[in-house]
């Protein structure tokens, strides 16, 4: 059974919840607070939001990875083949002689990428052998060291772009993990006051359900001294069994909301859960320009703006890297050497040395690479305004929400005057009623009157949790501690 003790809030208001156990079953009494704590640590959005975060994490290390030096070691051990092979004689025929040989190999390469100029320096050693079984011979060939440079010419750099906004796209990524763990506080704070409507409507209906009852048996002794009809006494009859009906309603809404809320939250267990009634916060101020403010230094809705017109701008600088001239530049320099065993391969090596620039020149495309030039510019432009107007509405909705969240401060204060009335109210005509003095009409008003402001109270205090967290979520800072918010 759960009882649930309403005074006014602003004029000194004291809620409890009171609980009871049935069949020796636990009772878990849970605060607002604690609910979002639970929901952040166990829930499947809060887990999948991990999992998100952490994926993003290692893409963000494969990006660094590909800026630093790469050392890799290549070979093939052993290059055994045994087979038979054409081979051209002087006169011009050919015959095929069977051949039995290993040739195995092993490279040791060093790669370095340069950002700003798109361009990779590497080096190498190498060894080669050779095994000849049918002549019972062995050759050794191999680069002692080389070194050499390839240099994009007129091309597109994708490595000083991806420099440029993968570190957007990591920060957004970042904040985005954050804006996950306030829409879940956002989400959970709804199914935390669908359930406590729902206990306050169980609380309602069986109060009402024992007042009904008690009234009932005053009314019957009027009605048998003759001082009441029985139209009234039918009346009250009908109340009472409106009364039973909503008690099995709310006792059904209670289970379903119970249901959805542990589901949600991830709370295990099969404990009876019984929610503590909030306050308001009553010591937050909040400004529109400060909530802006927050907004745009922490949301990861405002990288995204920057991040989206520099991948525009990239998408232009590819199209035109694309077009026209393309070369690239290979050099190298190093050292060649072979003979019949592996020390003659570094006694002495031979230099060596190549240069090429290739070229790529379209002679006729039919205007393909202007319009691919133009399209992305087309598109760059259609970004920056797309940017402009999600800024413009950005703007509009946080400012919509401070608003709102104003107004919900207000509105809670009022309907919890019009409670505590409402309450007075009820308190005076059930006397009144015993006393003979008011009619069961009278009466039955203001049963009504009670329980909607007892609902109201509730729907004002949803109203005014959800306006914050939905604060919290679109500025991710803390109004009550003035700090902004982080997770680990």
């Amino acid at each position: 059974m759960i009882i649930c003790c309403f005074d006014v809030w602003g004029n000194g208001i004291e809620n409890s919840v009171i609980t009871a156990t049935k069949n020796g079953t636990d009772t878990l009494k849970l605060t607002l607070n604690e609910v979002v704590e639970k929901a952040k640590a166990n829930s499947i959005a809060a887990k999948q939001a991990t999992t998100v975060k952490e994926t993003k994490y290692w893409e963000w290390r494969t990006f660094k990875s590909n800026y630093q030096p790469q050392l890799a070691l290549s070979g093939i051990l052993p290059g055994y083949n045994k087979t038979y092979s054409q081979v051209l004689q002087p006169n011009g025929t050919v015959i095929f002689q069977p051949i039995r040989n290993d040739n195995s190999s092993l490279t040791l390469d060093f790669s370095q990428s340069l950002a700003a100029t798109g361009g990779t320096i590497y080096g190498t050693t190498q060894l080669q052998r050779f095994t000849d079984f049918d002549r019972d011979n062995v050759l050794y060939n191999g680069t002692p060291y080389g070194i050499g440079y390839i240099q994009p010419l007129l091309q597109f750099n994708s490595l000083k772009w991806d420099k440029r906004i993968a570190p957007l796209k990591y920060n957004e990524s970042k904040q985005a993990y954050i804006e996950s763990q306030e829409q879940i506080s956002v989400t959970v704070t709804g199914y935390f006051f669908d359930l406590l409507l729902a206990q306050v409507n169980l609380h309602i209906a069986e109060t009402n359900y024992t007042n009904t009852g008690n009234i009932l048996n005053i009314a019957n002794t009027k009605f048998e001294l003759g001082k009441i009809s029985k139209n009234e006494i039918l009346q009250l009859q009908l109340e009472q069994v409106n009364a039973k009906k909503a008690v099995g309603t709310a006792k059904r809404d209670m289970e379903i909301a119970t249901l959805t809320l542990r589901s949600y939250a991830g709370i295990e267990g099969d404990d009876r859960i019984v929610l503590t009634m909030p306050e308001a916060v009553r010591d937050v101020t909040i400004s529109s320009e400060k909530v802006l403010i927050e907004a745009f230094e922490n949301r990861s809705d405002a990288i995204a703006f920057v991040r989206r017109i520099a991948e525009a701008k990239r998408d232009v600088a590819k199209a035109k890297g694309e077009n026209g001239l393309t070369a690239t530049l290979k050099a190298n320099l190093g050292f060649s050497n072979a003979g019949n065993n592996i020390l003659d391969v570094y006694r002495s090596p031979k230099s060596q040395q190549s240069v090429q620039l290739q070229l790529a020149i379209p002679v006729l495309d039919w205007g393909r690479s202007k319009s691919r030039t133009k399209t992305a510019e087309a598109n760059q432009q259609f970004t920056i305004y797309e940017v402009e107007q999600d800024k413009q509405t950005f703007k509009q909705q946080i400012v919509t929400q401070v608003t709102l969240f104003n107004m919900m401060k207000e509105q809670l204060e009022l309907t919890a005057q019009a409670d505590k009335i409402a309450s007075e109210k009820y308190q005076i005509a059930s006397e009144r009623y015993v006393l003979g003095n008011l009619s069961i009409t009278d009466l039955s008003i203001a049963f009504q009157e009670s329980d909607r402001a007892k609902r109201d109270y509730v729907a004002s205090l949803r109203d005014f949790w959800g306006a914050y967290y939905q604060l919290r979520y679109l500025s991710l800072y803390d109004f009550e501690k003035n700090e902004k918010i982080i997770y680990k």
